[in-house]
C-alpha cells in the first residue's frame, strides 16, 4: 500500500509527484552517501523564500510558515521579510505547522514526522516518525480486537500493513490545545494525540468511524469540540475531549479540504470544485453556498473581526461578513496555488503558496470586492 506523495493540496500533487520521483532515483543511485530524509537535516538555500510552502502559523508576533523539504520559514517583521529557522533534524517536506503560544508549536509532515519547538520556531526536534506511529496504531488495534471489541479485528489487519509500510504515510495536520493536549492526523485515517506535549503518543484511530481508512486532511479545535474533514465527503466530531467521534452527514460525497466552526451551531465545509456547504444545527442539515466558480477551495480562515476568508486554487480571495451565508472575492491578486491562511500581528492576511509567502496589506482585505 503505497500512498501518493502529496496529499494535502491537488493543485499541487503533479509537481510534488515529479520531485519524488527525481529524489527516488537520486536516492537509488546514491544510497551509500546519500541519508534517509528523516535523518537529513533541511539545508539552507538561497531559493527557500520562494519555495512551496504547505501552511502558515502564528507564534506570538513571529509568523512561522513549513514546506517542502524541510523548509520552516521565520518572519518577525509581520511577514514583510523572512529567513529560514537555523535548525530542522528532518528533510521531508512538511505540511502543517501550530504554535500554542509565542514559543511552543509542533509541525507534521511526510514520512508520519512530529517536530517540535520550544523558542518560537528556530530550533526543532523529533518527536515521532511513521515507523513509531505505526507500531502504536498497530498496538492499540491488537489490544481493542484481543478485547473484542467491534471493527478491532479489521483495524488490526489495516494496521500492520502500516507497519509493514514503514514510515511512508504522511501526517497532514496538527493542532494542539496548550502545551501538552494535541493531536495529528493524516492520509489512510491516521490519528494520535497526546497529553504530555508529544513525549508520548496514543492512537486516535478507534475513536473515528473511519473504516475505509479515508484521508483526514484537516483538524479544528472549538472549544471542548474536535473536527475533523477529509476525502470523500468524510467529517467527523467529538463533542468532548475524551469522547468518540461521530459522522456528519453532508449532501456532498466529494473531498473536503477543510471546515471550520461558527459560532453557534453553525459549521462550514469546503472543498474539491468549489464546493462550500454550511449547517446551521450543528450537521444536520446542511445548504450549498454558490462562491462563483467550480474552483477547488484550498484554505479557510477566521479573521479577529470575525470575517471568513476561503481560498481556491486559482488565487482567489472570498471573504464573507454574515458567517458564511454569502462570499465576495477580493480585489487581490495573491498568485495562484494557495495553500494556507494566517493573519499578522498587524492585521494584515499572510498566504502560504507553491511560490513563498505573500503579504495582503489590511485595507486591501476590507476594500471592495472584484
Amino acid at each position: 500500500m503505497h500512498v501518493p506523495i502529496s496529499l494535502r493540496r491537488p493543485a499541487l500533487a503533479a509537481a510534488m509527484f515529479s520531485l519524488a520521483c527525481l529524489s527516488g532515483t537520486v536516492l537509488a543511485s546514491t544510497a551509500a552517501t546519500v541519508p534517509d530524509p528523516l535523518d537529513r537535516p533541511a539545508l539552507e538555500s538561497a531559493r527557500a523564500l520562494s519555495s512551496l510552502q504547505l501552511a502558515v502559523s502564528r507564534a506570538g508576533s513571529r509568523l512561522v510558515a513549513v514546506g517542502e523539504r524541510g523548509t520552516v520559514l521565520l518572519s518577525d517583521d509581520a511577514g514583510r521579510s523572512w529567513r529560514q529557522a537555523s535548525s530542522v533534524p528532518v528533510s521531508v517536506a512538511l505540511t502543517d505547522v501550530h504554535f500554542i503560544s509565542a514559543s511552543h508549536g509542533w509541525a507534521v509532515g511526510h514520512s508520519g514526522v512530529v517536530l517540535h519547538s520550544r523558542d518560537g520556531g528556530e530550533t526543532w526536534q523529533r518527536q515521532l516518525d511513521g515507523s513509531q506511529a505505526a507500531l502504536i496504531i498497530r498496538d492499540d488495534a491488537k489490544r481493542r480486537s484481543e478485547a473484542g471489541e467491534p471493527g478491532a479485528a479489521a483495524e488490526l489487519r489495516s494496521a500492520e500493513y502500516l507497519v509493514t509500510d514503514g514510515p511512508d504515510k504522511p501526517f497532514l495536520a496538527v493542532r494542539f490545545r496548550d502545551e501538552l493536549r494535541g493531536y495529528v492526523i493524516g492520509a489512510y485515517g491516521i490519528a494520535l494525540y497526546t497529553v504530555d506535549g508529544g513525549q508520548s503518543w496514543q492512537s486516535l484511530v478507534g475513536r473515528i468511524p473511519n473504516p475505509r481508512g479515508k484521508h483526514l486532511y484537516q483538524l479544528q479545535i472549538d472549544g471542548d469540540a474536535l473536527l475533523i474533514a477529509g476525502e470523500q465527503g468524510a467529517l467527523f466530531r467529538a463533542q468532548g475531549e475524551e469522547q468518540a467521534f461521530s459522522v456528519l452527514n453532508t449532501p456532498y460525497i466529494g473531498t473536503f479540504f477543510g471546515a471550520l466552526a461558527l459560532r453557534g451551531e453553525a459549521l462550514l465545509a469546503y472543498g474539491l470544485r468549489g464546493n462550500v456547504w454550511r449547517s446551521t444545527d450543528g450537521g444536520t442539515t446542511w445548504q450549498q453556498v454558490e462562491i462563483g466558480q467550480p474552483v477547488t477551495l484550498s484554505a479557510g480562515y477566521r479573521m479577529r473581526d470575525g470575517s471568513l476568508l476561503l481560498a481556491d486554487e486559482s488565487g482567489r480571495l472570498l471573504r464573507s461578513t454574515d458567517e458564511g451565508q454569502h462570499f465576495s472575492a477580493l480585489a487581490v491578486e495573491a498568485g495562484t496555488g494557495l495553500t494556507g491562511l494566517t493573519e499578522a500581528s498587524d492585521g494584515a492576511l499572510i498566504i502560504s503558496s507553491a511560490r513563498g509567502l505573500t503579504r495582503v496589506e489590511p485595507d486591501a482585505i476590507v476594500a471592495g470586492v472584484k
